[in-house]
């Protein structure tokens, strides 16, 4: 089945796993949105707006040039005690966010869009919660250490799907939205679109 063709406005490794597992056939065209300029812009917007707004922004970027296609934009924001916080520029960024959420538990709010058409025709946001336990310095140190600079590429500063499950005690959500796609909804509007099989 599946002859309509998906193709992915992201380069995350978790994203694009997530779909291989689910038997999805897919492309990969990263985005071209501009997020520092669009949270700048959306800068009061809540945390799980915001994880819809770019998006969607995504979705219709790679829209623009491939009309007739279903475009499936994603992302993912965190927030802990009402801060909105930004993926580390540095490793000293990360240790200082992660000695922040040490302790705490704090929300993944991951939002998916499909554009096809230059029209949205489907949006979803879910909210993971996630509580980390109380660490050492020197676990700290060592989980850094290990991870290296990949890790600067997550939000949290931690791939809970690999090392970064040893940061948590407690998580309430579903495994794909915290790696930051919800896949159930995404897979019950393919089935709605007859994309894929019933």
């Amino acid at each position: 089945m599946q002859p309509q063709k998906i193709i992915l406005a992201s380069q995350s490794q978790a994203r694009i796993q997530l779909l291989k597992q689910a038997g999805l056939m897919f492309e990969i065209l990263p985005a071209g949105a501009d997020e520092v300029e669009l949270k700048r812009k959306h800068s009061k917007q809540s945390a799980p707006d915001l994880a819809q707004l770019l998006a969607t922004e995504k979705a219709l970027s790679i829209s623009r040039d491939q009309p007739s296609e279903y475009i499936l934009g994603a992302d993912q924001t965190l927030s802990c005690n009402g801060k909105i916080f930004n993926k580390p520029n540095s490793m000293a960024e990360a240790s200082e966010q992660l000695q922040y959420l040490c302790g705490k538990t704090h929300q993944l709010h991951s939002a998916i869009a499909i554009v096809k058409n230059h029209t949205i025709v489907f949006e979803h946001v879910e909210t993971a919660k996630l509580s980390m336990r109380s660490f050492s310095m020197a676990f700290l140190e060592s989980y850094l250490e290990t991870v290296g600079l990949e890790i600067l590429n997550s939000v949290g500063c931690y791939h809970y799907e690999d090392r970064g499950i040893q940061l948590f005690d407690h998580v309430e959500g579903e495994f794909s939205t915290i790696l930051g796609l919800p896949l159930l909804p995404l897979l019950a509007f393919f089935r709605q679109e007859g994309i894929i099989a019933t």
